[in-house]
């Protein structure tokens, strides 16, 4: 039985070649597009890509509509704050008579 034969470099030269040509002769071999398939592909195409345009188009709207809706209630936070803390100060006098009120509201409740 015959042992396994390197190949040389004149061998691999060849095998590559061979390969080259072949896939040549397979490349040369394939029709030619349709040109209507092409056509239909590439209608395909732009509608894929006009139909994700438009829902990036109301995803970035959506997040735009949340945002402003975001920074209107900050806003509207911040301003309920800002007269929360411009009210002035109940003094204890003050206290005292709104206690008395509920006092004698509770008393005029149970006669």
């Amino acid at each position: 039985m015959a042992g396994y034969k390197e190949p040389g470099f004149n061998d691999r030269v060849a095998a590559a070649a061979a390969a080259r040509a072949k896939a040549l002769a397979k490349l040369q071999a394939k029709p030619a597009p349709d040109p209507a398939a092409q056509a239909a592909a590439a209608a395909r195409a732009a509608a894929k890509e006009a139909a994700a345009a438009e829902k990036r188009a109301a995803v970035l709207a959506e997040r735009e509509a949340k945002r402003a809706e975001i920074a209107a209630r900050k806003q509207a936070e911040a301003e309920a704050a800002a007269a929360e803390a411009a009210k002035p100060e109940i003094t204890e006098a003050e206290r005292k008579a709104i206690r008395d009120a509920k006092y004698a509201a509770r008393k005029a409740r149970k006669k």
